[in-house]
């Protein structure tokens, strides 16, 4: 299944509250990524003003700045036991 990010909602601090095509809903704490090229968005009232990118399917700001739906996936359930082995295919857990 190819995920899309199908509604999301500013959570707290930098995090997102997620719901995607698959049913789960979740939040991302987008924190440690906040670096390069995402650096704009610590300015907290620049990334609370994201939008779904009904095109992209995923979190996208104003400035350019936008997150793969997996990774977002990846960060709102990494410790979700039953999506360990799909996250080793995605690259984003070493096994």
């Amino acid at each position: 299944m190819i995920l899309h990010v199908k509604k999301a909602k500013y959570f707290s601090d930098y995090k997102i509250e997620l719901f995607f095509n698959d049913g789960r809903g979740g939040v991302a704490d987008l924190s440690n990524i906040l670096h390069g090229v995402f650096e704009p968005l610590r300015d907290k009232s620049l990334f609370s003003q994201f939008r779904v990118d009904e095109e992209l399917d995923t979190v996208t700001w104003a400035n350019g700045a936008d997150i793969a739906p997996e990774y977002l996936y990846f960060l709102a359930f990494k410790d979700e036991p039953d999506l360990q082995e799909q996250f080793k295919k995605w690259g984003y857990v070493k096994g």
